[in-house]
Protein backbone atom coordinates (compact mmCIF):
# COMPACT_ATOMS: atom_id res chain seq x y z
CA UNK A 1 0.00 0.00 0.00
CA UNK A 2 1.37 4.07 -0.83
CA UNK A 3 2.40 5.93 2.05
CA UNK A 4 -0.37 8.54 3.33
CA UNK A 5 0.95 11.73 4.04
CA UNK A 6 -1.48 14.49 4.53
CA UNK A 7 -0.40 18.54 4.01
CA UNK A 8 -1.62 21.05 5.64
CA UNK A 9 -1.10 24.16 4.22
CA UNK A 10 -1.23 24.80 0.49
CA UNK A 11 1.19 27.73 0.16
CA UNK A 12 4.60 27.74 -1.01
CA UNK A 13 6.22 25.46 0.59
CA UNK A 14 3.30 23.07 1.38
CA UNK A 15 2.44 22.84 -2.40
CA UNK A 16 6.27 22.50 -3.56
CA UNK A 17 6.28 19.25 -1.09
CA UNK A 18 3.69 18.36 -2.69
CA UNK A 19 4.74 18.93 -6.06
CA UNK A 20 8.20 17.53 -5.25
CA UNK A 21 6.40 13.86 -3.91
CA UNK A 22 4.26 13.82 -7.11
CA UNK A 23 6.99 11.62 -9.04
CA UNK A 24 6.36 9.19 -6.43
CA UNK A 25 2.68 8.62 -7.42
CA UNK A 26 3.68 4.51 -7.09
CA UNK A 27 5.18 5.30 -3.43
CA UNK A 28 3.10 7.81 -1.80
CA UNK A 29 -0.46 9.22 -1.60
CA UNK A 30 -0.92 12.83 -0.89
CA UNK A 31 -3.78 14.76 1.11
CA UNK A 32 -3.94 18.37 0.83
CA UNK A 33 -6.09 20.75 3.63
CA UNK A 34 -5.97 24.58 3.16
CA UNK A 35 -8.25 26.78 5.38
CA UNK A 36 -9.06 28.50 1.77
CA UNK A 37 -11.05 26.30 0.20
CA UNK A 38 -10.63 27.34 -3.24
CA UNK A 39 -6.61 26.94 -2.59
CA UNK A 40 -7.42 23.53 -2.05
CA UNK A 41 -8.96 22.78 -5.18
CA UNK A 42 -6.53 24.85 -7.52
CA UNK A 43 -3.93 22.58 -5.97
CA UNK A 44 -5.42 19.21 -7.13
CA UNK A 45 -6.20 20.70 -10.69
CA UNK A 46 -2.35 21.50 -10.60
CA UNK A 47 -1.38 17.86 -9.35
CA UNK A 48 0.32 19.10 -5.85
CA UNK A 49 -1.98 16.68 -4.10
CA UNK A 50 -3.85 13.35 -5.02
CA UNK A 51 -6.85 14.49 -2.93
CA UNK A 52 -8.15 16.81 -0.71
CA UNK A 53 -10.30 16.88 2.58
CA UNK A 54 -11.71 20.54 3.85
CA UNK A 55 -12.22 18.83 7.25
CA UNK A 56 -8.96 19.34 8.99
CA UNK A 57 -9.40 16.29 11.45
CA UNK A 58 -10.46 13.63 9.09
CA UNK A 59 -7.59 15.21 6.91
CA UNK A 60 -5.33 13.59 9.39
CA UNK A 61 -7.09 10.45 10.49
CA UNK A 62 -5.02 7.61 8.51
CA UNK A 63 -2.07 9.76 7.54
CA UNK A 64 1.71 8.40 8.73
CA UNK A 65 3.07 11.68 7.61
CA UNK A 66 1.13 14.75 8.87
CA UNK A 67 3.23 17.95 7.32
CA UNK A 68 2.59 21.28 8.99
CA UNK A 69 3.08 24.15 6.52
CA UNK A 70 1.43 27.04 7.61
CA UNK A 71 2.56 30.44 9.30
CA UNK A 72 3.66 30.11 12.94
CA UNK A 73 0.67 32.26 14.45
CA UNK A 74 -1.67 29.17 13.08
CA UNK A 75 0.39 26.17 14.17
CA UNK A 76 -0.70 25.83 17.69
CA UNK A 77 -4.68 26.68 17.21
CA UNK A 78 -3.90 23.40 14.06
CA UNK A 79 -2.29 21.39 16.36
CA UNK A 80 -5.26 21.42 18.87
CA UNK A 81 -7.76 20.63 16.09
CA UNK A 82 -5.75 17.62 14.73
CA UNK A 83 -4.66 16.16 18.17
CA UNK A 84 -7.18 13.80 18.56
CA UNK A 85 -7.54 12.02 15.43
CA UNK A 86 -3.95 11.72 14.73
CA UNK A 87 -3.41 7.96 13.97
CA UNK A 88 -0.93 5.68 16.51
CA UNK A 89 3.24 6.36 16.07
CA UNK A 90 1.77 9.14 13.44
CA UNK A 91 4.75 11.52 12.71
CA UNK A 92 4.11 15.33 12.75
CA UNK A 93 6.33 17.47 11.03
CA UNK A 94 6.41 21.59 10.97
CA UNK A 95 7.92 23.81 8.79
CA UNK A 96 8.56 26.87 10.85
CA UNK A 97 11.51 28.97 11.46
CA UNK A 98 11.50 29.21 14.93
CA UNK A 99 11.48 25.88 16.86
CA UNK A 100 11.94 26.29 20.40
CA UNK A 101 8.43 28.34 21.39
CA UNK A 102 6.82 25.35 18.52
CA UNK A 103 8.20 22.41 20.52
CA UNK A 104 6.61 23.42 23.62
CA UNK A 105 3.16 23.82 21.85
CA UNK A 106 4.14 20.08 20.79
CA UNK A 107 4.62 18.79 23.92
CA UNK A 108 1.46 20.18 25.92
CA UNK A 109 -1.08 19.21 22.69
CA UNK A 110 0.17 16.32 20.92
CA UNK A 111 -0.84 12.65 22.58
CA UNK A 112 2.35 10.76 22.98
CA UNK A 113 1.63 8.07 20.87
CA UNK A 114 2.35 10.91 18.12
CA UNK A 115 5.92 11.55 17.49
CA UNK A 116 6.99 15.07 16.08
CA UNK A 117 10.08 16.52 13.86
CA UNK A 118 10.70 19.99 13.27
CA UNK A 119 12.47 21.04 9.76
CA UNK A 120 13.35 24.34 8.14
CA UNK A 121 13.76 24.14 4.38
CA UNK A 122 16.36 26.32 2.85
CA UNK A 123 15.36 26.43 -1.24
CA UNK A 124 17.87 25.63 -3.43
CA UNK A 125 19.89 28.17 -5.13
CA UNK A 126 18.22 27.75 -8.41
CA UNK A 127 15.34 29.68 -6.43
CA UNK A 128 17.23 32.16 -4.39
CA UNK A 129 15.50 35.09 -6.38
CA UNK A 130 12.15 34.10 -5.90
CA UNK A 131 10.67 36.90 -4.25
CA UNK A 132 6.70 35.89 -4.97
CA UNK A 133 4.99 33.37 -2.40
CA UNK A 134 1.07 31.36 -2.57
CA UNK A 135 0.68 28.59 -3.95
CA UNK A 136 1.08 30.17 -7.87
CA UNK A 137 4.76 30.08 -6.65
CA UNK A 138 5.00 26.97 -5.85
CA UNK A 139 8.28 24.89 -7.66
CA UNK A 140 8.42 20.73 -7.86
CA UNK A 141 12.43 21.26 -7.43
CA UNK A 142 12.57 24.82 -4.66
CA UNK A 143 14.05 22.30 -2.28
CA UNK A 144 16.78 20.58 -5.04
CA UNK A 145 20.05 20.94 -3.98
CA UNK A 146 19.06 23.10 -0.75
CA UNK A 147 19.34 21.58 3.16
CA UNK A 148 16.60 21.03 5.72
CA UNK A 149 17.18 22.08 9.61
CA UNK A 150 15.96 18.86 11.38
CA UNK A 151 15.15 18.87 14.78
CA UNK A 152 13.36 16.67 17.54
CA UNK A 153 12.76 15.81 21.42
CA UNK A 154 15.96 13.89 22.56
CA UNK A 155 13.14 10.88 23.20
CA UNK A 156 11.72 10.38 19.29
CA UNK A 157 12.38 7.44 17.67
CA UNK A 158 15.04 7.07 15.18
CA UNK A 159 12.63 5.63 12.78
CA UNK A 160 10.91 8.70 13.22
CA UNK A 161 13.83 10.95 12.46
CA UNK A 162 14.82 8.54 9.76
CA UNK A 163 11.38 8.60 8.09
CA UNK A 164 12.03 12.68 7.59
CA UNK A 165 15.37 12.65 6.74
CA UNK A 166 15.01 10.29 3.88
CA UNK A 167 11.65 12.22 2.74
CA UNK A 168 13.77 15.31 2.29
CA UNK A 169 16.11 13.23 0.14
CA UNK A 170 12.89 12.77 -1.60
CA UNK A 171 12.45 16.27 -2.35
CA UNK A 172 16.35 16.86 -3.30
CA UNK A 173 17.48 18.17 -0.15
CA UNK A 174 20.11 17.69 2.39
CA UNK A 175 19.26 17.32 6.39
CA UNK A 176 21.18 18.34 9.06
CA UNK A 177 20.71 17.20 12.31
CA UNK A 178 20.83 20.15 15.08
CA UNK A 179 18.08 20.49 18.46
CA UNK A 180 15.41 23.59 18.33
CA UNK A 181 17.73 25.83 20.37
CA UNK A 182 20.53 25.66 17.65
CA UNK A 183 18.32 26.09 15.04
CA UNK A 184 16.34 29.15 16.44
CA UNK A 185 19.93 30.69 16.85
CA UNK A 186 20.61 29.63 12.94
CA UNK A 187 17.42 31.50 12.05
CA UNK A 188 17.95 34.74 14.23
CA UNK A 189 20.59 35.56 11.65
CA UNK A 190 19.65 34.11 8.19
CA UNK A 191 15.67 34.32 8.40
CA UNK A 192 14.47 37.16 10.64
CA UNK A 193 17.83 39.48 10.20
CA UNK A 194 17.25 40.42 6.42
CA UNK A 195 13.32 40.98 6.98
CA UNK A 196 14.26 43.35 9.93
CA UNK A 197 16.42 45.27 7.77
CA UNK A 198 14.25 45.83 4.79
CA UNK A 199 11.87 47.36 7.43
CA UNK A 200 14.45 49.34 9.03
CA UNK A 201 15.65 50.67 5.43
CA UNK A 202 11.84 51.44 4.78
CA UNK A 203 10.83 53.13 8.33
CA UNK A 204 14.10 54.76 7.67
CA UNK A 205 13.33 56.15 4.16
CA UNK A 206 9.81 56.26 3.29
CA UNK A 207 9.36 58.33 7.18
CA UNK A 208 12.04 60.76 6.18
CA UNK A 209 11.20 64.22 4.61
CA UNK A 210 12.56 64.45 0.85
CA UNK A 211 10.28 60.65 0.49
CA UNK A 212 8.26 62.12 -2.59
CA UNK A 213 11.24 62.90 -4.52
CA UNK A 214 13.52 59.67 -3.20
CA UNK A 215 10.94 57.35 -4.35
CA UNK A 216 11.17 58.37 -7.94
CA UNK A 217 14.63 57.60 -7.91
CA UNK A 218 14.61 54.21 -5.83
CA UNK A 219 15.41 51.33 -8.35
CA UNK A 220 16.74 47.66 -8.28
CA UNK A 221 18.45 48.51 -4.83
CA UNK A 222 15.88 49.54 -3.09
CA UNK A 223 13.91 46.89 -4.44
CA UNK A 224 16.09 43.91 -3.77
CA UNK A 225 17.32 45.22 0.11
CA UNK A 226 13.64 45.11 0.81
CA UNK A 227 12.06 42.15 -0.83
CA UNK A 228 12.70 39.96 2.17
CA UNK A 229 9.34 41.02 3.88
CA UNK A 230 7.35 40.13 0.76
CA UNK A 231 6.81 36.34 1.80
CA UNK A 232 5.50 37.13 5.25
CA UNK A 233 2.19 38.17 7.16
CA UNK A 234 3.04 40.34 9.47
CA UNK A 235 1.54 39.21 12.27
CA UNK A 236 3.53 35.75 11.82
CA UNK A 237 6.97 37.73 11.48
CA UNK A 238 6.31 40.19 14.80
CA UNK A 239 5.28 36.42 16.38
CA UNK A 240 8.50 34.72 14.99
CA UNK A 241 10.64 37.33 16.53
CA UNK A 242 9.23 37.59 19.59
CA UNK A 243 9.60 34.34 20.27
CA UNK A 244 13.05 34.45 19.02
CA UNK A 245 13.74 37.70 20.92
CA UNK A 246 17.36 36.76 22.74
CA UNK A 247 18.92 35.79 19.39
CA UNK A 248 17.49 38.14 17.22
CA UNK A 249 18.27 41.38 19.52
CA UNK A 250 21.97 39.57 19.57
CA UNK A 251 21.75 39.74 15.45
CA UNK A 252 20.29 43.57 15.73
CA UNK A 253 23.11 44.53 17.96
CA UNK A 254 25.82 42.67 15.24
CA UNK A 255 24.09 44.70 12.48
CA UNK A 256 23.59 47.80 14.58
CA UNK A 257 27.95 47.16 15.27
CA UNK A 258 28.43 46.92 11.60
CA UNK A 259 26.67 49.89 10.50
CA UNK A 260 28.15 52.03 12.91
CA UNK A 261 31.45 50.97 11.40
CA UNK A 262 30.63 52.25 8.06
CA UNK A 263 29.77 55.59 9.79
CA UNK A 264 32.57 55.92 11.57
CA UNK A 265 34.91 55.61 8.43
CA UNK A 266 32.76 58.08 7.01
CA UNK A 267 33.00 60.43 9.67
CA UNK A 268 36.73 59.87 9.95
CA UNK A 269 37.17 60.41 6.50
CA UNK A 270 38.68 56.69 6.14
CA UNK A 271 38.60 55.85 2.74
CA UNK A 272 41.25 52.85 2.80
CA UNK A 273 38.39 51.32 5.62
CA UNK A 274 35.76 52.41 3.77
CA UNK A 275 36.75 50.35 0.95
CA UNK A 276 37.94 47.42 2.85
CA UNK A 277 34.58 46.99 4.14
CA UNK A 278 32.87 47.52 1.10
CA UNK A 279 35.18 44.53 -0.59
CA UNK A 280 34.67 42.43 2.14
CA UNK A 281 31.09 42.34 2.01
CA UNK A 282 31.31 41.67 -1.62
CA UNK A 283 33.71 38.89 -1.71
CA UNK A 284 31.76 37.00 1.35
CA UNK A 285 28.57 37.64 -0.64
CA UNK A 286 30.34 36.36 -4.14
CA UNK A 287 31.81 32.92 -1.77
CA UNK A 288 28.55 32.50 -0.02
CA UNK A 289 26.45 31.91 -3.34
CA UNK A 290 29.14 30.04 -5.05
CA UNK A 291 28.85 28.04 -2.19
CA UNK A 292 25.60 27.71 -2.25
CA UNK A 293 25.50 26.82 -5.91
CA UNK A 294 27.97 24.02 -5.19
CA UNK A 295 25.87 22.55 -2.17
CA UNK A 296 28.25 20.68 -0.46
CA UNK A 297 26.82 20.68 2.80
CA UNK A 298 27.86 18.86 5.62
CA UNK A 299 26.08 15.28 5.29
CA UNK A 300 24.49 13.59 8.68
CA UNK A 301 26.99 11.13 9.98
CA UNK A 302 25.93 7.52 8.84
CA UNK A 303 26.14 6.34 12.27
CA UNK A 304 23.97 8.53 13.81
CA UNK A 305 21.18 6.82 11.63
CA UNK A 306 21.53 2.85 10.61
CA UNK A 307 18.08 3.14 9.78
CA UNK A 308 16.04 1.37 6.22
CA UNK A 309 15.12 3.82 3.83
CA UNK A 310 11.92 5.88 4.09
CA UNK A 311 10.00 3.03 1.76
CA UNK A 312 11.16 0.60 3.55
CA UNK A 313 10.96 2.60 6.88
CA UNK A 314 6.89 3.11 5.65
CA UNK A 315 5.98 0.01 4.11
CA UNK A 316 8.10 -2.09 6.48
CA UNK A 317 9.08 -1.32 9.80
CA UNK A 318 6.65 -0.94 12.41
CA UNK A 319 5.63 2.60 11.62
CA UNK A 320 4.78 1.51 8.00
CA UNK A 321 2.92 -1.51 9.52
CA UNK A 322 0.78 0.46 12.33
CA UNK A 323 0.36 2.81 9.77
CA UNK A 324 -1.10 -0.11 7.42
CA UNK A 325 -3.33 -1.56 10.41
CA UNK A 326 -5.87 1.58 11.17
CA UNK A 327 -5.01 1.48 14.35
CA UNK A 328 -4.95 4.50 16.22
Amino acid sequence: MPVKITIIGLGQIGASIGLALATHKDKVVTTGHDKDYSVEQRAKKLGVVNETNHNLPSSVENADLVILALPVNEIRETLGYIAQDLRKDAVVVETSPVKVEVAKWVQDTLPETAHYVGVVPAIGPAHLDLTTSGLDSAKADLFERGIFLVSAPSRTPGEAVKLVTDLVKLLGSTSILTDVVESDGLMASSYLLPRLASTALLNGTMNQPGWNEVKKSASRGYFAATSALLDNSIDGLALLTEQNRANVIHSLNVMINSLLDLRDDLENEDHDSLVKRLKSAKEGREKWLAEREKADWTRIPSEEIEKPSLMESLLGSKLGKLGKSGNK
